[in-house]
């Protein structure tokens, strides 16, 4: 591959603007020359690389990846952003805007800093080491507006954003997505001490807007969607309910499903059919909501193919519809939008404030559930009007408007 050229001035990097963020704005140009100035004045380089990792949504399939199924996931225009150059040590000095600097010593990839950011650079450099690849010390300066606890993968950014650095730097680019992928979930699983599946991760590696099926164990199927949105713009609402004590809440949906499964013999829903699931003598012995969460987990599943069909038919309709009922279903059968022995359901309240100003448009829970955010898929026509009537309730700073990103994890 053609080594790329470290910059001199930000001017020129504006020209990614389109695919990264769906536009030019002053925003970012000035986020990226204060943030060039920041690196140049912290390490003394006068020029630098630049690498950009996004955040991801789930337009659909709410909580099937951990059981073999299927989502349909874009990048999005709020992005991981780092400044760096190599240093020729075994060292990586990370200064990320509002925390501060740390360092890696790439010598010692001892798992002793669990739940850091130190852990998720180490966790990605064991990976590359242990599977063959090189890495080496770099300085980077970081600012990231995919934000922390809005369901938008903030960790997984970060992972990806240093796996395209060491593969960039120091292995020629020749490291797959889907290796960058293992990387990052290695690194989140292991180091950081984060159990999760590989939505996050694969998502924001391959970027634009993707058919994503997890049924393989041992190969990822990542599939391009033919149509866009174009004509819309997604927008997250934070609702600002709190994430903390909902560890169980979250646990329990792919542990429930995997009983249901386990009572059919199998590991995980995906690897029994449809229509042996409705064995009425099997399913006596699960919950009620083992069986309401399974079948979500198999309607879910059709409604990502339907949407796939209707987004590249350019059926606006369909697709919205498909949406919709994903939401009703996460309500009512999938039962991750509010906890029951809980007086405060925000995410209900969200989603049914903001329904009355989609006109035409579409809304589900977004994300692990329960807390959190949820995703408006709105007509360009209306973006303003919703977003001021939502801001009137939530606060213009949780009202998040987002275009979906062509491009995955990439050096400029």
């Amino acid at each position: 591959m053609a080594l790329k050229s470290p910059f001199f001035d930000t001017r020129s990097a504006e020209n990614y603007f389109d695919a990264l963020y769906g536009g030019r704005s002053d925003f970012q140009t000035d986020r990226y020359k204060t943030s060039f100035d920041k690196f140049k004045n912290l390490y003394r380089f006068d020029s630098a690389y630049i690498c950009s990792s996004s955040g991801r949504v789930e337009l659909l399939g709410n909580h099937t990846d951990h059981n073999g199924g299927k989502v349909l996931s874009c990048a999005i225009s709020l992005d991981t952003l780092a400044f760096f150059m190599p240093n020729e040590s075994s060292v990586v000095n990370a200064y990320s805007e509002g925390y501060g600097k740390i360092s890696a010593d790439l010598k010692d990839l001892s798992k002793d800093s669990k739940g850091t950011t130190l852990a998720l650079i180490k966790g990605v450099a064991k990976w590359f080491v242990d599977n063959g690849f090189k890495v080496g010390g770099f300085d980077a300066y970081i600012t990231s507006t995919v934000l922390n606890g809005a369901g938008i993968s903030s960790s997984a950014s970060f992972e990806l954003l240093i796996s395209e650095i060491f593969n960039f730097l120091f292995n020629d680019g020749k490291i797959t997505e889907e290796e960058k992928v293992s990387a990052s979930h290695f690194a989140e699983n292991v180091y950081f001490g984060k159990p999760c599946g590989l939505l996050d991760q694969t998502a924001i590696a391959y970027g634009g807007l993707k058919k994503l099926d997890f049924k393989n164990k041992d190969a990822l199927s990542v599939k391009n969607v033919e149509g866009n949105l174009d004509d819309y713009t997604l927008i997250l609402i934070n609702t600002g309910g709190s994430h903390e004590n909902l560890t169980d809440e979250y646990a329990a949906i792919p542990a429930e499903m995997k009983r249901a499964a386990k009572a059919f013999g199998k590991e995980r829903l995906i690897d029994i059919d449809e229509n042996e699931f409705f064995d009425a003598a099997k399913l006596k012995g699960l919950t009620d909501r083992e069986i309401s969460r399974s079948i979500h987990f198999f309607q879910e599943n059709k409604r990502v193919d339907n949407a796939e069909i209707a987004l590249n038919n350019g059926d606006f309709k369909a697709f919205l519809s498909c949406v919709r009922e994903s939401g009703i279903s996460s309500i009512c059968k999938l039962q991750n939008c509010y906890v029951p022995s809980s007086d405060e359901k925000p995410i209900l309240r969200a989603l049914f404030i903001a329904e009355e100003f989609l006109n035409g448009g579409a809304n589900r829970v977004h994300g692990g559930g329960f807390a959190g955010t949820i995703l408006n898929i709105v007509k360009n026509d209306n973006k303003n009007f919703f977003i001021e009537q939502t801001s009137k309730f939530f606060g213009s700073e949780n009202v998040i408007p987002l275009k979906v990103r062509k491009n995955g994890t990439i050096v400029l």
